[in-house]
């Protein structure tokens, strides 16, 4: 005799549960290993096709190694829309076609007196006798950056006026960088600050690329007998780390693989700078060096060795 056995309803629709569970499963890793697939295909062909655009587009490599067009989507003619209440934006023509954006802070102790006073005033501040202090910054973005802003006050806050300028290129000045052209831009607003500054101290302040150009123009300055102050390097490099490159401000993307064949590209400049180690030994003003120990991009030795 045979016996028959019924199942309970709820354990089929357990295991009919199951199933489709083990199936959403599979379709989920399935999914998942195709994403993956693809994902790696761009991935590889990316890597193999971007050596010929930049070679075919060599402008891309100067916005790599400038990253001048990374913006803060911020005005840069209303400097006291970022807290910079005793702060004027000004444009200077540093030559032809070259225009360039301009902050000048005066010493914190004229915010009061600064309100709703115009540019003259703020031109004529520079010959109180306040120290003058020309910030000269790196690569990336432009004035508004919040770190810059925040050197803007510390140096407002010790009493000294700050002047931060944009680079042609950066920010709302006008033309493409070069090496060459960031030079010619930061000695002009220097002949600038000197002559409106009528003999108050004038310091110059390069931050990373920025100390390239600083130590460029100050051995072009004390050649024409009109020297610097003072000069103060943030993050400066060696020529030992330089000199390897095809281009003086590319050194730090080449931890990035195969990055030297994409700089390639680029017109050499290395009749435009000099590097810092070199100027340094001709350099006869004071100089301060600010480096912190954890600094990836230009290790905390180099200013040792330069120092």
């Amino acid at each position: 005799m045979r016996r028959r056995v019924d199942e309970p309803v709820g354990s089929g629709q357990a295991k009919e549960k199951s199933i489709k569970d083990k199936a959403g499963e599979v379709q989920v890793r399935s999914s998942w290993r195709l994403w993956l697939k693809w994902t790696l295909l761009a991935l590889c062909v990316l890597y193999v096709v971007t050596p010929f655009l930049l070679r075919l587009f060599p402008g891309i490599v100067q916005h790599l190694v400038y990253s001048h067009a990374i913006l803060y989507f911020v005005d840069l003619s209303r400097p006291a829309d970022l807290g910079l209440n005793h702060t004027v934006n000004m444009y200077l023509t540093s030559e032809e076609g070259v225009t360039l954006g301009v902050w000048h802070t005066v010493p914190e102790k004229k915010w009061k007196e600064a309100q709703g006073k115009g540019l003259d005033w703020y031109e004529k501040s520079l010959g109180d006798g306040s120290p003058v202090f020309i910030y000269l910054h790196g690569n990336t973005n432009n004035r508004a950056a919040p770190h810059r802003i925040a050197t803007a006050n510390v140096i407002s806050s010790l009493g000294y006026h700050a002047v931060v300028m944009d680079y042609r290129g950066f920010g709302d000045s006008t033309g493409e960088p070069t090496g060459s052209g960031l030079i010619t831009d930061a000695l002009y607003l220097y002949h600038w600050v000197r002559e409106h500054s009528k003999g108050s101290p004038l310091v110059i302040w390069g931050h990373s690329i920025g100390t390239v150009v600083t130590t460029n123009i100050a051995v072009k300055l004390q050649e024409q007998g009109n020297p610097a102050d003072g000069v103060i390097l943030e993050g400066a490099f060696t020529h030992a780390l330089q000199k390897r490159y095809a281009h003086p401000f590319a050194w730090y993307y080449w931890k990035f693989p195969y990055i030297q064949y994409y700089f390639l590209a680029l017109p050499k400049e290395k009749k435009a700078t000099v590097p810092n180690d070199e100027n340094l030994k001709k350099m006869r003003m004071p100089l301060l060096m600010l480096h912190a120990e954890d600094d990836q991009l230009a290790p905390f030795k180099m200013a040792q060795e330069i120092s």
